[in-house]
C-alpha cells in the first residue's frame, strides 16, 4: 500500500497536465493480437475518464496476411508498401471491419460499477488519394491520406467520445483506398494539433544495436536508428515518431503493447517506461526565475536537514534567485547550483549544487559545473571557489585543488563560519 499511495500521488501532476489533452493513440494488428490487448483497452479506458482526448487509429497488418493466405493469395509489396489489387482490397476491408467491431465492443464494455459506458465513434473521417503509378508499379487501391476531417473529430472528442480511425480511407469518388496506420495516426495528429503521439511496438521502446532502451531521442538523432531498424515495425514507428514531430507534434512516445501497464507508466512517471521522441530536449538546463523558489525549496530541504547544504530560506532565495541555474525535466526541477561572483575580485563561489537523489547517476552534476564555469568565462572570472564539509572528493575529481579561507577575497572571508568548518578550494579556470 505505501507504493501505491506513493506512486498516486507522484502521478497527480500528470492527471491535471493531462486533463483536456488530445492524444492520438497508434495500435497496429500486432498489438490487437497480443494476449495483453485487454490490458491495454482497460488503460485507455481509464484515459477517458480522466479527461483525456482519445483518438485512436488501428493497423491490421497480420490479419490481412492471414485473411490472404485463407484465400490462397499473394501478399505483393513494393518498397514495403502493399500493392492492393481488387482481390486484396476485399481481405484488407474484411479484416479492417472486423478489428473495429472488436475494438468498438471491448471499449463499449463498462468495467464493473460503472453504470455508464463510453461512446466511440468512427466513420468516413479520413480522405485518401491514390498512390498511383510508381517506378512503373501500380498501387492500385494503396493510397495515403488527403486530409482528416478535423472540425468532425474535434466535435466528438467535445462530446468525451472516443474516436476510432482504422486503415481505411474514402476518396470523393467513392473510391476505397488501404492506407498505413503509421500515415493516418500521423496525419491525424498533426491536423488535430494532438498534444502526443502514442506509438505501441513489440519492444519496450526503441532498441539499439546492443539492446539497450533509448529513452530520449530528439528527431535529430534518430537517423542512424532508423537506418539500422529499417522497415520493421519498430522502425515505422520511429519514422511516424519523428514525422509527427516535424509536423508540429511536440512528443511521440513509443511504448510496448506486450508489457502490462506501458502506456500508463509512460504517461504518469516522470521517466516514462517507453522511448519519448521530441524535436527539443525532454530535459534542459537555464536560468531560474521567481517562479522557481518553491521547487528549489524541495530540492534543497534533504541536503539542509542531512547539513550538506547551509540552509536557506524562501525569502533569501527570491533574492538571490538569480544567482541559480537549473536542470529542469519535464517541468520538474532535478538540480540546481549558484554562482556567486565575489566583490573586489575576479574569482566567484559555486555553491549550492544539488541534484536530485533519483538522478545523481546521470552526470548532472558535470553538466551544471560545466555550465558554471562558462558563465564564469562570461563574466571575466578566472578563478572558481567551492566550501564544502561532505563531497570534497567530488569537487577534487574534478580539478578542483585544496584551498584556504585566507585564499578568499577578503569581503568573502570575514563571512567564513569557523562553526560550520567547511574546506575551500578552487579551480583555476
Amino acid at each position: 500500500m505505501p507504493d501505491y499511495v506513493n506512486w498516486f500521488r507522484h502521478s497527480t501532476p500528470y492527471i491535471n497536465t493531462h486533463r483536456d489533452c488530445t492524444f492520438v493513440v497508434l495500435l497496429p494488428g500486432e498489438a490487437m493480437a497480443h494476449p495483453n490487448f485487454t490490458n491495454i483497452i482497460h488503460d485507455i479506458m481509464l484515459l477517458n475518464s480522466l479527461g483525456v482526448r482519445l483518438v485512436l487509429v488501428h493497423g491490421s497488418r497480420p490479419q490481412i496476411e492471414e485473411r490472404l493466405s485463407l484465400r490462397g493469395l499473394p501478399s505483393r509489396y513494393h518498397d514495403d508498401l502493399r500493392i492492393t489489387d481488387m482481390d486484396t482490397l476485399a481481405a484488407v476491408m474484411e479484416a479492417v471491419g472486423s478489428l473495429r467491431i472488436s475494438i468498438e465492443a471491448q471499449l463499449c464494455t463498462a468495467p464493473s460499477g460503472q453504470r455508464s459506458r463510453l461512446r466511440v465513434v468512427s466513420g468516413n473521417l479520413v480522405t485518401a488519394k491514390p498512390i498511383g503509378v510508381v517506378e512503373g508499379v501500380d498501387y492500385h487501391h494503396t493510397g495515403e491520406v488527403r486530409r482528416i476531417d478535423r472540425k468532425a473529430i474535434s466535435q466528438h472528442l467535445d462530446e468525451q467520445a472516443i474516436v476510432l480511425l482504422s486503415s481505411l480511407g474514402y476518396s470523393p469518388t467513392g473510391e476505397v483506398f488501404n492506407l498505413a496506420c503509421e500515415d493516418v495516426a500521423t496525419s491525424a495528429a498533426a491536423a488535430l494539433g494532438a498534444d502526443k503521439l502514442i506509438l505501441l511496438g513489440p519492444d519496450i521502446g526503441i532498441l539499439d544495436g546492443e539492446g539497450n532502451l533509448q529513452r530520449e531521442l530528439r528527431t535529430t538523432q534518430a537517423t542512424p536508428l532508423l537506418q539500422q531498424l529499417g522497415h520493421s515495425l519498430p522502425g515505422n514507428l520511429l519514422q511516424a515518431a519523428c514525422k509527427a514531430c516535424a509536423n508540429g507534434v511536440r512528443r511521440s512516445h513509443i511504448v510496448s503493447f506486450a508489457e502490462d501497464g506501458a502506456i500508463l507508466t509512460e504517461l504518469f512517471t516522470r521517466d516514462g517506461g517507453g522511448t519519448l521522441v521530441s524535436q527539443e530536449a525532454f530535459e534542459s538546463i537555464r536560468p531560474a526565475t521567481i517562479d522557481d523558489v518553491a521547487g528549489l525549496v524541495e530540492l534543497l530541504r534533504p541536503l539542509e536537514e542531512a547539513g550538506i547544504l547551509v540552509r536557506r530560506s524562501r525569502e533569501m532565495l527570491e533574492t538571490e534567485i538569480g544567482q541559480f541555474t537549473l536542470i529542469e525535466r519535464d517541468g520538474a526541477l532535478i538540480g540546481c547550483a549558484a554562482l556567486y561572483p565575489l566583490e573586489g575580485s575576479t574569482a566567484g563561489e559555486l555553491a549550492c549544487v544539488a541534484i536530485d537523489p533519483a538522478y545523481r547517476h546521470g552526470q548532472r552534476g558535470d553538466q551544471l559545473l560545466t555550465h558554471i564555469e562558462r558563465q564564469c568565462k562570461q563574466l571575466g572570472l578566472d578563478t572558481l571557489f567551492v566550501l564544502t564539509t561532505r563531497t570534497a572528493h567530488w569537487f577534487r575529481e574534478r580539478g578542483f585543488v585544496p584551498s584556504t579561507v585566507e585564499r578568499l577575497p577578503a569581503k568573502r572571508a570575514s563571512l567564513y563560519n569557523y562553526q560550520r568548518n567547511s574546506k575551500v578550494f578552487e579551480k583555476a579556470l
